[in-house]
C-alpha cells in the first residue's frame, strides 16, 4: 500500500517551530541501525564549551597523526535507502530481484509481469509470489479423488451433460467467471463423498451454483431463479436443503484454488498477452472443465497452465513455453505438452460435439470468435 502520510501538514513543536514529516519513517524519527535499538547503553558525555575549547587541539594533533581511510558508500546499497513513494519507482522486492538475477547471471530471461502494477494498490506485487506459491500448496488439500466408481447411477457422460448444461446457465445468468468454476468444484467434491441418484443430479449442479453465487456474485440470483430456470424440476425447499447437504459435505470449505485463480496468473505471464490470447485460453480451459479426466485426475494449475500451452500454440506464439512462463507455473513444458495435446483434440472436435454450451460461448464477438478459428491442421 502506497503511504497517505506525504499529505498530511506539517506538524509545529512546542516552540511554534514547524517541523516537516518524515515520509520514509511515517512521521517517526529517523534511527540508526541498531544504535537505538535492543539493549546498547549509551555512554557517551555531554560536553561544556569549556571542555571543546580545551580538547580542541589535542584532537588536532590526533587527526593528523591518524591515518585516514574513506569508505565510498555502495551505489547499490544508496537505492536501497527509504525514501518518499514516487510514481515509476522500482518497489523493494523488484531490486532485490533484479540483483538476484545479476548474481546468477541470468539476464532478462524471466519477465517482470508485476512491473505495470508497483503503483496498483490492489494489485499487492509485494506478495503476489508469496499467494501463488500458498495456492500450489493447498491446491492438493481440494483436490478431487477419482469417483466414478462409487457413483451406480452417474457416469462421465452424465456429468458432462451437467457441466454443459451449467455453462448454459451460467452465461444466461451473466455471472463472474469465478463462479462457474467454484460451482464445478463444488459438484465435483461433494460427488466424491456422497451418493447422488440420477434424479438428483440437476438439483445438485443449481444448489452448488447457488453457494457459488453467495461467494462470488454482488447480485446474486435467488432461490426461484434457479427453480425456474431447472423447469420447475424441483421445489424452493428441495434446492435449501441440497445446499446444506454441500456446505455440511465439504464443511464449509469454499476458499479454494480452482483453476480460474492460475489462469488469471498465466495468462498475465504469458507475454505478450492480447484479448484473442486470453479468451482462446478460457475457451480451452472451459472444455477441459467438461472431461471428467482433466479435471479429477490433474491439479487445476495443471489444467491452467495446459490451457495456456494449447493457445500459444493455436496463434503460433514463440516460444510455446517460455522461461518467464515456467517460472510462474512452475511447469516444464514436458509435464503439460500431453494435456495440451488433449485441449487441442477438444477444441478441432468442439463444433461438431453434441454439448456446444461453450463452443457457442466463444462463438460471438464478445468473446472474440475464438471458438471460430482455424486448427492447426487447416
Amino acid at each position: 500500500m502506497a503511504s497517505r502520510v506525504s499529505n498530511l501538514p506539517n506538524q509545529r513543536g512546542i516552540a511554534g517551530e514547524v517541523k516537516p514529516t518524515n515520509v520514509a519513517g511515517h512521521g517517526r524519527q529517523n534511527r540508526k541501525a541498531l544504535g537505538d535499538i535492543g539493549n546498547l547503553v549509551n555512554d557517551r558525555e555531554i560536553a561544556t564549551g569549556k571542555d571543546l575549547a580545551r580538547k580542541a587541539k589535542p584532537q588536532q594533533q590526533k587527526q593528523s597523526k591518524a591515518e585516514v581511510i574513506i569508505i565510498s558508500p555502495d551505489e547499490n546499497e544508496k537505492s536501497c535507502r527509504p525514501h518518499a513513494s514516487k510514481r515509476g519507482s522500482k518497489t523493494f522486492t523488484a531490486t532485490l530481484r533484479a540483483r538476484s538475477k545479476a548474481a546468477s547471471g541470468v539476464k532478462d530471461a524471466v519477465i517482470d509481469i508485476d512491473a505495470a502494477d508497483a503503483n496498483n494498490e490492489l494489485a499487492a506485487v509485494e506478495y503476489v509470489d508469496d499467494i501463488f506459491k500458498f495456492y500450489k500448496t493447498v491446491e492438493e488439500e481440494g483436490r478431487i479423488r477419482d469417483y466414478m466408481g462409487s457413483q451406480p447411477e452417474i457416469n462421465v457422460k452424465m456429468r458432462s451433460i451437467l457441466i454443459d448444461w451449467l455453462i448454459d446457465v451460467h452465461r444466461k445468468f451473466e455471472l463472474m467467471p469465478e463462479t462457474l468454476y467454484l460451482t464445478i468444484n463444488l459438484v465435483d467434491r461433494f460427488l466424491s463423498s456422497s451418493m447422488v441418484p440420477r434424479r438428483e443430479l440437476q438439483l445438485l449442479g443449481i444448489s452448488a451454483m447457488l453457494i457459488a453465487c453467495k461467494y462470488e456474485e454482488i447480485w446474486a440470483p435467488e432461490v426461484n431463479d434457479f427453480v425456474l430456470i431447472s423447469d420447475n424440476a424441483y421445489c424452493r425447499e428441495q434446492v435449501l436443503a441440497m445446499e446444506k447437504s454441500i456446505l455440511r459435505q465439504v464443511e464449509w470449505y469454499i476458499t479454494v484454488p480452482t483453476p480460474y485463480v492460475f489462469l488469471a496468473r498465466y495468462v498475465k505471464a504469458s507475454v505478450p498477452c492480447d484479448i484473442e490470447m486470453e479468451k482462446l485460453v478460457f475457451y480451452l480451459a472451459e472444455l477441459g472443465l467438461m472431461q471428467y479426466p482433466m479435471v479429477v485426475l490433474n491439479r487445476p494449475s495443471l489444467l491452467a497452465a495446459s490451457a495456456v500451452y494449447a493457445a500459444r500454440q493455436a496463434l503460433k506464439k514463440t516460444p510455446c513455453w517460455s522461461e518467464t512462463l515456467k517460472h510462474h507455473t512452475g511447469y516444464l513444458e514436458d509435464e503439460i505438452v500431453e494435456h495440451a495435446e488433449i485441449l487441442m483434440k477438444l477444441r478441432d472436435s468442439a463444433p461438431k460435439s453434441a454439448l456446444r454450451a461453450v463452443f457457442k460461448k466463444y462463438s460471438v464477438s464478445e468473446n472474440g470468435e475464438v471458438a471460430l478459428l482455424p486448427s492447426l491442421e487447416d
